[in-house]
């Protein structure tokens, strides 16, 4: 089992290289399918993943995706809009077929999965330094990850949400944001000069890793707990060792947008 996590985490790996280094419409369109497939993924846990307004979902969410790389329409949230309209008009014309608790799911599965994966792509198109930038997302999830755990097997005593994943530890937890930090200072001290980034911008950038590793375990958490409440192992099967796209990506999800949007200010 470990021998299987271990490949398929080098070959995710190299894949995330390969398509955010490539950026432009190779990244949009990846990350919009990796958002199609998790959005089935978290629809099939509610049971609704073929339905009428889960196909409405995934057509919107290629429509989204098409809309950052082409720019068809200015707002986003006129997106949104549109697509509440549309979920609604679903709702009312057929009802009682959907009940309003699954009306809500289908709306947040878009908002949680696409929405908030699509800052990836957002990050990597920031001018001028995006390509260096978007590492700090996986920095700040992925790292939290690795550091966390390293940490928590080591001294890791006290536990941080016991009855939700009794595993992890507050040590680990301060460990992975600690560690996070580490990994993006030296990150921008290796492409100081690609970063155009002092002492103070290097300090700002760590500070940035540090916040996203907090939110991120917030997302690994959350994404936890939904998984206990519908009694799942794991969100699919896509990933060897790992589940589907949803287990290796949810700590990924929120920290995106968090990460975007520090660093939009940072470099304005």
């Amino acid at each position: 089992m470990f021998r299987t996590r271990l490949v398929s985490g080098i070959v995710l790996l190299l894949l995330a290289l390969i398509l955010v280094i490539a950026g432009g419409p190779i990244l949009a369109l990846s990350t919009c399918a990796v958002s199609i497939i998790g959005m089935y993924e978290l629809y099939r846990v509610f049971g609704l993943e073929k339905s009428l307004p889960a196909n409405l979902s995934y057509l919107v969410c290629a429509f989204y995706y098409g809309n950052l790389y082409f720019g068809w329409l200015r707002e986003t949230m006129m997106i949104a809009m549109i697509y509440l309209i549309l979920l609604l008009s679903v709702y009312v014309f057929s009802y009682p077929k959907y009940k309003a608790g699954q009306i809500m799911k289908i709306f947040f599965g878009l908002f949680y999965v696409a929405f908030c994966l699509s800052f990836i792509y957002q990050t990597r198109s920031i001018a001028g330094k995006g390509s260096y930038l978007v590492w700090l997302v996986f920095l700040c999830s992925w790292g939290c990850d690795t550091c966390a755990y390293a940490v928590g097997v080591l001294i890791g005593k006290h536990k941080m949400a016991p009855v939700l994943s009794p595993k992890k530890s507050i040590e680990g937890a301060v460990g992975g944001v600690i560690g996070s930090a580490l990994l993006t200072g030296i990150y921008a001290c290796v492409l100081r000069q690609a970063l155009s980034v002092d002492t103070r911008g290097i300090l700002l950038l760590s500070m940035t890793a540090a916040v996203g590793a907090l939110i991120s375990m917030v997302g690994d958490l959350a994404a936890s707990a939904i998984k206990r409440n519908y009694e799942i192992k794991d969100y699919g099967r896509l990933i060897p060792g790992h589940g589907g796209i949803l287990d290796r990506f949810d700590s990924v999800i929120i920290t995106a947008p968090i990460v975007f949007y520090l660093l939009s200010n940072l470099t304005r």
